[in-house]
């Protein structure tokens, strides 16, 4: 969806692979993917060389995405040195998850005044908690949703204000059945209070209002997975992301 709204972005399709590229500095935006398994080391050298021809042609920094159950024994016993014969190294693994339907709260949640992102200033403090909670360059993250196809084409932004400061965010993707759910994080100091339960909440709300759809699914860090567990979301792969 970024790459697709995004005039300098590109999707393509080869076989076995999935180009998605945001054209941005942040790599993690310029992403390809694994479309189908892996039978042996060979055919994930193979996938690897095409998405590294078309992320070099373009001179830009970039990542691969990899369902590690699509990797059969062969290639996952060298996955890491496939991938660094390209120049790729393992930057994270994110546990991907699964919710049918969101369990009910545990706990009473905070009050929280919640704001889809719909202007220069919700934007603003969108942009800068994400690049805070995820450790980017704010440049970086700005980059990447300073484009208004992003807004118009399905991503829906929200921020959850404290009396008054904005303390969390969240972003919901409608596609193939499921929303996938982005974006969540809480800034330092106000974090296992509850906030980015809160704004998670109330933007699967609205848009299983909006879409009639339950089901979501996310890649959890290591801090949010605990979280993601008590909503009712169960581990059904591991996502290992390789950058350049």
């Amino acid at each position: 969806m970024l790459a697709a709204s995004r005039p300098t972005g590109e999707v393509r399709e080869a076989p076995g692979v999935s180009i998605a590229s945001a054209g941005v500095t942040f790599q993690m935006f310029n992403a390809a993917f694994l479309s189908a398994p892996v039978d042996g080391e060979r055919e994930l050298d193979r996938r690897i060389a095409t998405a590294r021809v078309h992320f070099d042609a373009r001179q830009q920094p970039w990542s691969y995405w990899v369902c590690e159950d699509w990797l059969d024994k062969k290639a996952r016993r060298s996955v890491a040195a496939t991938f660094k014969r390209h120049g790729l190294h393992l930057a994270t693994v994110l546990p991907g998850m699964l919710a049918d339907k969101i369990a009910a709260p545990v706990r009473p949640l905070p009050g929280l005044d919640v704001r889809p992102v719909g202007d220069r200033k919700t934007w603003a403090h969108f942009c800068q908690i994400g690049a805070l909670c995820f450790n980017v360059p704010l440049g970086w993250f700005q980059e990447v949703f300073d484009d208004g196809g992003v807004w118009e084409n399905g991503f829906k932004g929200y921020v959850g204000y404290s009396m008054g400061e904005p303390v969390s965010t969240a972003g919901i993707v409608p596609a193939a059945g499921a929303l996938g759910v982005y974006n969540v994080a809480t800034v330092p100091g106000q974090q296992k209070r509850g906030f980015g339960e809160a704004v998670m909440r109330h933007a699967l709300a609205l848009a299983r209002e909006q879409h009639g759809t339950e089901r979501s699914v996310l890649q959890s860090t290591a801090q949010g997975i605990q979280l993601y567990r008590r909503m009712g979301y169960s581990v059904v792969t591991n996502v290992a992301v390789y950058t350049s």
